[in-house]
């Protein structure tokens, strides 16, 4: 091979693994929108409990109304169909950029049963956040627990 050949040949081979470890973690345009939508979806619920969250620690001053804003603003996004979020070929396992874990597609029971209580609990929570800090802090309670228990069954920790 002449050094002329050598340059061009060097070029495509480098570009050929440059191509197999990009398409590596190369996913269904369907599947990345349907991941993005539901982390989106979980940083709204992260931005309202962080105010409810932040007033039942004593760290945001209580505030009736935001408290009510926040508290519904939960209530709400815990009632919107969560299925176009989970498509199949969406988990931790097909992509790197989520930490839902497979356990969501082997356990649908397990899954509506924690969606269930999460909606118990944003309902509480809607029907007492506005009427004082105590109640407040009584429902953090019910809504951290359900949080924390569907992230540790079907969700993957943070590397």
């Amino acid at each position: 091979m002449t050094p002329m050949t050598k340059i061009p040949f060097a070029t495509a081979v480098l570009g050929m693994i440059a191509t197999v470890a990009i398409g590596a973690d190369h996913i269904d345009p369907a599947v990345g929108a349907a991941i993005k939508a539901r982390q989106s979806h979980m940083q709204l619920f992260a931005f309202n409990l962080g105010t409810l969250g932040g007033m039942a620690q004593g760290k945001i001053e209580y505030d009736a109304d935001a408290a009510q804003i926040a508290a519904s603003n939960l209530d709400a996004l815990a009632s919107v169909d969560f299925h176009p979020y989970f498509v199949v070929g969406s988990s931790s396992a097909d992509a790197s950029d989520t930490r839902a874990l497979p356990a969501i597609w082997e356990d649908p029971e397990g899954v509506l049963a924690a969606l269930a209580k999460l909606q118990g609990a944003t309902a509480e929570m809607a029907g007492s956040a506005g009427g004082g800090l105590e109640g407040l802090q009584a429902a953090m309670s019910a809504l951290g627990g359900a949080c924390g228990a569907c992230h540790q069954a079907y969700r993957a920790p943070a590397n």
